[in-house]
């Protein structure tokens, strides 16, 4: 299929940070190879871990992936993720570096228009980084939040030129020089699925991530009693990233949850269809 654009070798980076991801039961191999076929390289940053992080980066056997490994200094508070961040980020090579998270994955279905962009804007200076759009999975795989306090979208493609850094607590990037960032869409999801877990697991993430700083230490509280009625959620009708389907078939709540969606929107042409689609609507408020 012709495509009008120029054909230009191309050179893609994937990136991530990690530690204590089988204590935490972080879904990083998974998001790993959500985006490996279209990577050129991976970078693995491995922090110091209490578990077997590393042997697991290992296990997933790809010549492509390359592991660092660092002491993080949790005495700097968050800001320890974005410096490991920039750590991983300054050993790619590519023209563009692909960001994830150890909780982030993207659909199978998305790689090649991910890589369509990333072709469209490789000479196309005036345009820094690349936005998704954000599922945030909360409970169960098949609910996400949209209310306030949940960010709907952000950047986690960027030209790696030198001049765009990660920030804060790995949240985003920003441009060295201080000028504001220059994004476009791809109209792709990323797929969040750090709150889909027990109760029981989410409170140790959540007190690992308030010693670190960048939770309130009473968020783990809202969690005694579950997650609550998931019933105050948005329905997702669409499939899940295929790296993730042992997971979603294994998850009891979201199997319960799946019954009642089923039951409730069986006339929903969307969940017949299947289709990845997530709602217009914003809640200002935040829901407790």
């Amino acid at each position: 299929m012709y495509t009008g654009l120029r054909v230009k070798n191309m050179k893609i980076s994937g990136f991530t940070i990690v530690r204590n991801a089988v204590k935490f039961n972080y879904p990083v191999v998974a998001s790993i190879r959500s985006i490996l076929p279209i990577c050129d390289e991976f970078i693995v940053n491995v922090g110091d871990s209490e578990d077997g992080t590393l042997d697991l980066i290992r296990s997933i056997g790809s010549p492509k992936i390359r592991i660092i490994q660092n002491r993080w200094d949790m005495g700097r508070g968050s800001q320890v993720l974005s410096e490991q961040t920039n750590l991983a980020l300054k050993e790619c090579r590519g023209d563009w570096a692909f960001y994830l998270q150890g909780d982030e994955v993207i659909h199978e279905q998305d790689l090649n228009k991910l890589k369509f962009w990333m072709r469209y804007y490789l000479d196309r200076q005036e345009v820094d980084a690349l936005r998704f759009k954000w599922l945030h999975f909360y409970g169960s795989f098949w609910r996400y939040r949209i209310d306030a306090g949940w960010y709907q979208k952000q950047e986690r493609i960027i030209r790696n030129n030198g001049q765009i850094e990660s920030c804060g607590d790995a949240f985003s990037f920003r441009r060295v020089d201080g000028g504001k960032l220059r994004v476009r869409p791809v109209f792709c999801f990323l797929y969040h699925y750090g709150w889909v877990n027990s109760s029981e697991d989410m409170r140790r993430r959540c007190a690992n991530a308030a010693e670190i700083g960048f939770m309130d230490k009473d968020k783990n509280n809202s969690l005694d009693g579950g997650y609550g009625d998931l019933g105050r959620f948005p329905s997702y009708f669409g499939t899940h990233p295929s790296v993730m389907h042992e997971a979603v078939q294994g998850h009891r709540l979201s199997q319960e949850d799946f019954g009642h969606i089923r039951r409730d929107s069986w006339w929903n042409p969307f969940f017949w269809m299947r289709l990845r689609h997530k709602t217009g609507q914003r809640v200002k408020e935040k829901i407790v």
